[in-house]
């Protein structure tokens, strides 16, 4: 909760992240020793109505697009209600972890196969 009584706009983002993170781990497994690592790229969210707490919040998890190198996700927040409180976007570019100035690479097949399986 922030000064205001409702929860905090980063922790919104702290829940995005972790539901792509919790797909991930339940399709591909551990993903954070690959060669090729997922990084945010961009992120946004739009708030629709606030989520109380301790209330549980339900997120949701699909694909817009799987490119060369890059995942757009959309990441929905719900509590109490089937219309999203919030919506998330991420795009996430994979990038070479063995080379330090991590340049773009392409998915991973296990991630691209997993991503693949949630496009709308």
């Amino acid at each position: 909760m922030d000064g205001f009584g409702h929860m905090n706009n980063a922790r919104y983002f702290e829940l995005i992240d972790t539901a792509i993170d919790v797909h991930l781990q339940e399709t591909v497994g551990d993903v954070d020793d690959a060669e090729a690592i997922g990084v945010f790229a961009e992120a946004s969210c739009r708030f629709f109505r606030e989520i109380g707490y301790p209330a549980p919040i339900d997120l949701g998890v699909g694909v817009d697009r799987v490119g060369r190198s890059s995942i757009v996700y959309r990441v929905g927040l719900f509590q109490g209600s089937e219309e999203a409180a919030a919506a998330g976007r991420v795009v996430v570019v994979y990038v070479d972890n063995t080379d330090p100035a991590r340049p773009a690479t392409p998915i991973p097949e296990q991630i691209r196969r997993a991503a693949e399986a949630l496009i709308r």
